[in-house]
Parts: C-alpha cells; structure tokens; sequence
C-alpha cells in the first residue's frame, strides 16, 4: 500500500498543504495522513505517528519534501528505521529519492546530511547576527508579553480568580502569572 503524508506548519499554509496532497494523490497514496504541527514540535505529530503505526510490510511512505517529515538528520534516521523495520521504505517525491533502493537511502543519508548542515550555517549567522547587534546597542530583543500584563493580571487576582484561570484569559504562561504576583509582592 502507499501510504502519504503531509505537514504544514500554520493554518496559513493552505496552498502548500494543497499542494502536497495533490503531489501525494498523484503519486498514487491510497491513505494520506495530513496535519498542521510545527516542525519544532516533533513531539506532537500525531498523524505522521499514526502513519508510521499504520504501514506494513512492502508499504511505501510518501512524502512531498523532506522538510515535511524531519528537521534533523537525527530525526529522520529515527523515522527510515522505524520505517525499514517494518518492511517498508519511504518515497521523498521532490528529490526522487526511494529508500527501497541502495542509492536511494545513500542519496537520502547525503541530502540529509547536507539540509542539517545548511541550517546550521544558518543559525551560527543569526547568532553571529544577534551578537553583533547587541553589541552596537541595536538589539532590544522582543517586548516582555507577561509583564507588559501586569496591571490587568493583578487586578485579576484581587477579584478572587484563580491563577490558571487568569493565565488563560490574559494569554500568558500560568508561572508568568505567579512570577508577576511575587514581583508585586516584594515591591509592595
């Protein structure tokens, strides 16, 4: 069986998502699984595990991208041997690349290799980037949400709501909410 999945990172992303399961549909994927996770939040793909749980022996897991499936060389060895473990292999559709081949899992390991290499490059500039900014007095970093709250948190809390309850309708972290009442607390 072939077996499709796709991933956007927003609900913004509705072309590409579309884009992807015209992709999976053409490739012949019989059940696609879709859904919209960060990439950082490996932890939370629920569809792409159940995808995963899903295949059997002599399936094949499609994917339009690589960046749809994994953000890390790591990550993707993790899911081709869980994926090979099964018997099956999986299909990467914008690389041509198919791990039920010798030269496909080669080109895959070589891509990967080369996609986490990149990223990295990446972050050492932004970081390079950051650090240089700071330096000439130009980086400020982003506004503080929690405390910019403050008034209407503590007000909150003085009618008598509890601290989870306030988190949730200010739009903020319960700890940021404790952390608010202990500075007023110690100022006052």
């Amino acid at each position: 069986m072939i077996v499709g999945y796709a991933r956007t990172s927003t609900t913004d992303q509705k072309a590409g998502l579309e884009a992807q399961l015209r992709n999976l549909r053409a490739a012949g994927c019989e059940d696609i699984y879709q859904e919209e996770v960060s990439s950082v939040d490996t932890a939370k793909r629920e569809k792409l595990a159940e995808a995963l749980r899903f295949i059997r022996k002599g399936d094949v897991l499609v994917v339009s991208k690589l960046d749809r499936l994994a953000r890390s060389v790591a990550h993707l060895n993790e899911i081709v041997k869980e994926i090979e473990g099964k018997g099956a292999s999986l299909r990467i559709l914008d690389m041509s690349i198919d791990t039920g081949t010798p030269n496909g899992r080669l080109m895959l390991n070589l891509l990967g290799s080369i996609a986490q290499f990149e990223r990295e490059i990446m972050l050492e500039r932004q970081r390079e980037g950051i650090a240089k900014a700071k330096a000439e007095g130009k980086y400020k970093g982003r506004k503080p949400t929690a405390r910019a709250k403050s008034e209407e948190v503590l007000r909150l809390i003085a009618e008598g709501l509890p601290a989870a309850e306030v988190a949730t309708q200010v739009g903020i972290g319960r700890a940021s909410v404790y952390r608010i009442i202990a500075d007023a607390a110690t100022e006052g």
